[in-house]
């Protein structure tokens, strides 16, 4: 069984609401993503990136979608080991993303964490995670002291919503269950959002589990669940903007299981021998990007020219990004045991 003989759902969007210049801010937020990954493999096959690399070219609506329904800044955000895009979308700069990638003093994690561990307080991006399923309890413990600090300490400001991205392997494991539980039970202010993109690694998804259809996991825990075409920009957001609204007004979480599909191999020392050629060839017709610029002229929400423009912009900035990461300096040895513990 293929990964492609599951119907994608179809979203709707007659009734979508989108003025010019959020349908330019998701679109130049997407090929911020793609732009970004494309330079990182480009300079790891150079040779001056190390490491285990996993990069989120495809996926880019899943990031975008979501992460751009929240309040970027003050909402809490946890990847996995595939995070570059969801710290970009949380607003961190590409500059230090890159930097940490290139492991220098001004990456986001000051050079200690890597293509795995991006982490900015600034921006409340709780971390990359290496190990599968590790950032659902921490974003589920964000969302927990964020319902204790207003219901309990009477913080009215203390609305913040947390969002969990993980894999479709992750939906397997033991936290993940754990933390369903507690969510609903507690009402926490979660969106758990798994980016089934049908590969753990080497093992495809339907054989992994005994049930394929991973939103249906909610029902048990009495949680709402909801299936999404990750590969359309605007029907991620469409379910984000609702769980977003569900958890800030205090109706407990939602499980986003959004389909989408990587384009590379699970890291880039992956030659992707095991998926199909025609599995890959259906996937890559549905590029969100491509179909979301197809979406804004269609729609008269931006000519080519606009939309050329951003992704020179784009473009410009990752050189930039670029530069300043092989320019910078390394973490100073005399400092390596500097950020293990919290700093006054």
């Amino acid at each position: 069984m293929v990964s492609t003989e599951r119907t994608v759902p179809e979203f709707k969007t007659d009734s979508v609401e989108l003025d010019k210049e959020e349908g330019l801010m998701l679109y130049e937020d997407m090929v911020l993503g793609r732009t970004f990954e494309d330079k990182c493999a480009e300079m790891y096959y150079r040779g001056k990136m190390f490491g285990f690399v996993h990069l989120y070219n495809g996926q880019e609506a899943v990031s975008t979608g979501v992460i751009r329904s929240m309040r970027p800044g003050e909402d809490f955000v946890t990847s996995t080991y595939r995070d570059h895009v969801h710290a970009l979308s949380a607003g961190v700069p590409a500059k230090e993303v890159m930097a940490e990638l290139f492991g220098k003093e001004t990456g986001c994690s000051k050079g200690r964490g890597g293509s795995m561990h991006m982490f900015s307080k600034e921006h409340n991006l709780l971390g990359g995670f290496a190990f599968v399923a590790e950032g659902i309890p921490v974003a589920t413990g964000a969302a927990f002291q964020a319902k204790y600090r207003r219901e309990v300490m009477g913080d009215e400001n203390a609305d913040q919503v947390s969002a969990c991205f993980f894999g479709d392997g992750a939906s397997n494991n033991g936290q993940f269950f754990e933390c369903l539980n507690m969510a609903a039970l507690w009402k926490l202010p979660m969106i758990y959002v798994v980016e089934n993109n049908k590969w753990a690694i080497g093992m495809a998804h339907d054989r992994a589990t005994s049930q394929p259809e991973i939103y249906k996991k909610a029902s048990v825990f009495g949680m709402t669940g909801v299936e999404v075409d990750g590969m359309d920009v605007l029907a991620v957001r469409a379910a984000a903007q609702e769980a977003v609204a569900r958890a800030r007004a205090g109706e407990g979480p939602t499980l986003i299981e959004a389909l989408t599909y990587r384009f590379r191999g699970h890291s880039l020392a992956d030659p992707d021998e095991l998926r199909s050629p025609e599995e890959k060839e259906f996937w890559q017709a549905r590029d969100p990007i491509t179909r979301f610029a197809t979406y804004l002229t269609e729609h008269d929400l931006a000519t080519s020219e606009e939309l050329k423009a951003i992704d020179q912009k784009i473009q410009q900035e990752i050189e930039e990004a670029v530069d300043l990461a092989q320019s910078s300096p390394e973490p100073d040895p005399s400092e390596l045991r500097r950020y293990i513990f919290a700093e006054e």
